[in-house]
């Protein structure tokens, strides 16, 4: 199975994309997460096969969304607690 994907970024939620079959586009994505997305914006067009190497999803788990639901929605991932202390840790005298 291959598919021609168009990934798109969400303007409310740094690194969270939105995966869709580029023959359907968007419209088996639900109106509440289209909402809660905001208005997307195209950033890319892949062919996405089962054997394909992609950053944080493995390929077959992304097309198996695609096929039973017809999209893939990519949070941003997780912050590291250690990297939110050192930021929380005020640095006032420390060199």
């Amino acid at each position: 199975m291959k598919v021609i994907c168009s990934v798109f970024k969400s303007p409310k939620k740094d690194e969270m994309y939105l995966y869709v079959d580029k023959r359907e586009g968007l419209q088996r994505v639900p109106e509440a997460l289209k909402e809660m997305f905001g208005t997307p914006k195209e950033v890319m067009t892949l062919l996405v096969t089962p054997e394909k190497k992609l950053a944080r999803v493995e390929a077959a788990k992304l097309l198996a969304a695609l096929q039973e639901q017809g999209y893939y929605l990519q949070m941003p991932p997780a912050k590291d607690e250690y990297l939110l202390d050192l930021y929380r840790t005020p640095t006032e005298g420390r060199y």
